[in-house]
């Protein structure tokens, strides 16, 4: 029997409980893949990250992130909560207001804004692409669009270490109001080998810019109350498509209260790089027991 240092936090949250869980393995280095992904299903939350000491020279950590169903390279509530989980363990430092977390997709820079609780964290992901865009992108693309208005911006398909279908929708009221089909995504998902469909519109509230609902069809998921990854391809697609429009300094994110949580993410945009990131609280810190 192993004794560890575990953390649960809540990722992105605009209020305590509003935001992604996430599960935080202190000091399994010496687990197997297969043991971390034996606990990864055994928690059966969308990811589970284990912290380990750099293998590269120029890394604050290192990261090996797992679904219930295997380890994937990169996710952006993933890699918010564990650079969380490394400065509240004294595992790493920043410098110069960065850390370096690396993972499966390489070394990526992680800014830390602030302090405490009131402390932000923002994620410069891998290089995005836009792949196709229009309603016509994908046969199955109709389908899994039917029963919402479209918004400006005609529908994508992007890649970016995660790679996701978006669609603008006409106005934020349709956008929280819609009962999309889930089958449909899920074809489309399989088909296009991505995540799923994320949805966005724009608002005109005083405490964000932009309303998500994320559908992960793609890994089995119904809708993600928080998605790193895929608000940094919003963000991309966004600066690509209206380089000089109002949101292309970058914006604030509500998402995740059709289904009950209340999360905020951020977007900061200079010049070609975006960061995404937000908030992260410390839910339950204690040790975990358990024969790898």
């Amino acid at each position: 029997m192993t004794s560890l240092r575990y953390l649960h936090l809540d990722v992105f949250a605009a209020t305590l409980g509003g935001g992604n869980h996430l599960g935080v393995v202190i000091g399994a280095g010496d687990w197997s893949a297969e043991a971390m992904q034996r606990f990864a299903r055994w928690t059966a939350l969308v990811e589970t990250t284990f912290l380990l000491p750099p293998s590269d020279p120029r890394a604050s950590y290192r990261v090996r992130i797992f679904t219930p169903h295997k380890e994937i390279p990169f996710a952006g509530h993933p890699s918010i909560g564990s650079a969380h989980a490394a400065l509240e363990c004294g595992l790493a430092q920043p410098h110069d207001g960065l850390l370096w977390q690396e993972c499966g997709a390489g070394v990526l820079p992680i800014r830390v804004e602030g302090n405490g609780t009131s402390r932000e964290l923002l994620l410069q992901s891998p290089g995005e692409r836009v792949l196709d865009t229009g309603r016509d992108a994908h046969p199955l693309l109709a389908a899994t669009l039917a029963g919402i208005e479209l918004g400006v911006l005609p529908p994508a398909l992007v890649d970016g270490g995660r790679r996701w279908w978006l669609a603008e929708v006409a106005d934020e009221a349709s956008l929280r109001a819609w009962r999309p089909d889930h089958a449909a995504i899920a074809a489309l998902a399989q088909a296009s080998d991505s995540m799923g469909l994320c949805a966005f519109a724009r608002s005109g509230h005083p405490d964000y810019q932009l309303v998500v609902r994320a559908f992960p069809a793609g890994v089995g998921i119904v809708e993600d109350p928080a998605s790193g990854a895929a608000n940094g391809l919003i963000a991309a697609y966004i600066v690509h498509a209206e380089p000089h429009g109002a949101l292309a300094r970058g914006y604030q994110v509500s998402q995740g209260r059709e289904i009950g949580h209340d999360a905020q993410l951020l977007v900061h945009i200079d010049g070609n790089a975006i960061w995404v990131g937000g908030r992260s609280h410390t839910v339950i810190d204690g040790t975990l027991q358990w024969a790898p």
